[in-house]
């Protein structure tokens, strides 16, 4: 059982990770030719000719070049690695040189041994790090689904969404209760080399150790290949889990090397992707939806048309700009695509078939839900920019609330158990209990019998409702900033003004250049952070939080040494390249708590630059501008006695 495979408590945060190897992404194509084109740039690198039956030949006239096919699972993409046959990490691709540490999720799935040994002559590795695709497979994804529609809560609008929801949770339970798959692909780091010589035969040596892989198709030319590519078209509904395209390799590993990868991709892969499913159906009418940031979205409501296998009856118009912008009208027939990984959408109106009677979509000029003022976004912040986003600002219009307490109330925000969506709804419209701010669901334990007259509130529901509450009044202050849905202060960033700010009182004290030093804020963001925690909404709500015994405790804040005439404090600090004494993450805390500001990139606000092996253009960058820079011997000598790690 995956429950078995957890162990610990949920943790604060992922560890950040750099990949031995680096998880680069691969090219896409789209088209038959492309393929072909990718094809020769590959002989061509490899010098080899293509000879009258389509097969690259080496100058002995002997078959030089075969691809290995297989289907392009979408999902997440990982990278796991066992020393001496145990999995000791599992970290996400992130930006391809590092990536969030998820071993603990990733040890749940049940298909993924946690031990290898070796089996039909295939050794183990001393170092063997496996890439590949988790994923929920297509039954499992309609399970949670009704499952979350049952509990009142929004449903996953795709199952590649869900797997990377499921992977984002700090607590593993959250991916034991979901079956996760994995399927092995590719390769990082391997030592000894000489595990294997091809992707076929790691492929074979993955499944002899028993790791879960795909099918394959081994090609001897590139007609091959397209074959493969239909036929695995036709056969996309049968796999148990979501396909968009097929993943085309060169076999040879040494061939592998020989070609090559640019800084973003490998040159001797590529990935061919099937067209994203487009049919033509009738726009009825447009809802105008009310997000829980004001923002007002146009939601098109149509006739009920079968796309990628599931009955499309809403599709997204993005924002009123683009609707005017493609003059889409009710009444007209639109052509409305899905594809694997993407919300289904409006791409165009049939102007051909526009009856007379189809209407203009209005923007709304006040909210559609409660009447208030509405602030208009455009392309470039001018007047005359195309319009990007209509948001609600009125802070106690009713849709707003309603969303607001659902995200508030959420798992990963404020985790109140027996307070989704479905109960809200049903206290807001079935009783006279007040909830209409976040602090009434502190009261709510002053509400008892009417919460038990309600419909299927039984003696125990109610119990273990009032019981989340109460243990959510002791959320951190992270929990709680990121709880709020406020504009740009989502888990990520309430994490780092967290790190950064001691207790509420220390931020409501802020400035906005005080925010702004804050590692991802910008001037825009800042401001926008610092307008609401100083407006009448924003006292009203950290005022109300806290009479209702809200305490926020502060455990992620970053205790700043004031050593007298320390190098660091007030400083901008960039660490590159590969550091002996350090763990990154590690040092970034210690310089962090000495006062400095540890930023990613290199630019003239930059103060000390801390140089690892092997630096590259963040090195070149500081002495272009000036940069003072560091060694590792330079800055230990700088550290406090005890700071290091």
């Amino acid at each position: 059982s995956p429950t078995h495979r957890v162990g610990g408590e949920p943790s604060a945060a992922f560890e950040t990770v750099e990949h031995a190897v680096p998880m680069l992404s691969i090219d896409n194509t789209y088209s038959e030719e492309e393929v072909r084109a990718w094809a020769r740039r590959v002989a061509k690198g490899l010098g080899a000719s293509e000879s009258p039956d389509g097969l690259f030949a080496d100058d002995t006239g002997g078959p030089a070049i075969s691809f290995c096919c297989d289907p392009k699972i979408d999902g997440v993409a990982i990278s796991i690695r066992y020393e001496k046959g145990r999995l000791v990490r599992a970290v996400t691709r992130g930006d391809g040189s590092k990536g969030d540490d998820i071993t603990p999720n990733i040890r749940t799935i049940r298909s993924l041994p946690l031990t290898l040994g070796a089996q039909e002559g295939v050794r183990v590795p001393s170092i063997l790090e496996i890439r590949g695709e988790v994923f929920i497979p297509t039954k499992e994804f309609e399970r949670i689904n009704a499952e979350r529609e049952d509990a009142g809560e929004e449903p996953f609008m795709n199952a590649r969404n869900a797997c990377a929801g499921t992977l984002k949770s700090l607590d593993p339970k959250v991916s034991a209760a979901r079956k996760l798959g994995f399927v092995a692909h590719g390769r990082g780091l391997i030592d000894p080399p000489s595990f294997a010589g091809s992707h076929a035969q790691l492929i074979q040596n993955y499944k002899a150790l028993g790791v879960p892989t795909n099918q394959t198709a081994l090609c001897a030319d590139v007609e091959h290949v397209l074959r493969y590519i239909e036929q695995l078209h036709t056969q996309a509904h049968s796999f148990p889990f979501a396909i968009d395209g097929v993943v085309v390799r060169v076999n040879d590993f040494e061939q592998q090397a020989a070609l090559g990868t640019t800084t973003k991709s490998p040159r001797w892969c590529i990935a061919y992707k099937y067209p994203a499913e487009r049919k033509p159906t009738k726009l009825i009418r447009v809802e105008h939806m009310v997000g829980k940031t004001g923002r007002i979205t146009p939601r098109a409501i149509m006739e009920g048309v079968v796309l990628a296998g599931t009955l499309v009856k809403h599709a997204s118009l993005h924002n009123y700009g683009l609707v005017a912008e493609k003059d889409i009208r009710e009444g007209d027939t639109v052509i409305v695509e899905k594809a694997g990984e993407i919300i289904p959408q409006v791409i165009e109106p049939v102007l051909a078939k526009r009856p007379k009677s189809a209407k203009r979509i209005k923007a709304p000029e006040q909210c559609p839900e409660c009447g208030g003022p509405v602030e208009i976004e455009r392309e470039g912040g001018t007047e005359d920019g195309r319009e990007t986003g209509r948001r609600c600002i009125n802070p106690e219009c009713p849709a707003q609330v309603r969303e607001k307490l659902i995200w508030f109330t959420g798992r990963g925000q404020m985790d109140i158990d027996g307070l989704g969506e479905k109960t809200i709804d049903q206290i807001r419209t079935e009783s006279e209990i007040p909830l209409h701010h976040f602090a009434d669901i502190f009261h709510l334990d002053e509400h008892r019998g009417a919460l038990l007259d309600l419909d299927r509130m039984g003696e125990k529901k109610v119990e273990n409702l009032l019981e989340g509450v109460e243990n959510a009044k002791s959320r951190t202050l992270a929990r709680v900033l990121g709880s709020l849905g406020v504009r740009h202060i989502g888990r990520a960033n309430a994490k780092l003004l967290a790190r950064r700010f001691k207790t509420l009182d220390d931020l409501l004290a802020a400035s906005v250049d005080d925010i702004e030093a804050v590692e991802g804020f910008g001037p825009v963001r800042a401001g926008v952070v610092h307008s609401y925690l100083h407006s009448a909404a924003g006292k009203k709500t950290f005022g109300a939080l806290r009479r209702a015994g809200v305490t926020m405790p502060n455990p992620d804040f970053l205790e700043v040494q004031r050593a007298e005439r320390t190098p660091f404090t007030g400083k901008t600090i960039v660490l590159t390249g590969a550091l002996e004494h350090f763990e990154r993450d590690a040092l970034k805390e210690v310089l962090e708590s000495l006062g400095a500001k540890v930023t990613g990139s290199v630019s003239r606000k930059t103060d000390l630059v801390i140089v690892g092996e092997s630096a590259g253009s963040k090195l070149d960058k500081a002495r272009e501008l000036g940069i003072e820079t560091w060694d590792e011997q330079t800055l230990l000598r700088h550290l406090p006695e005890g700071a290091d790690t």
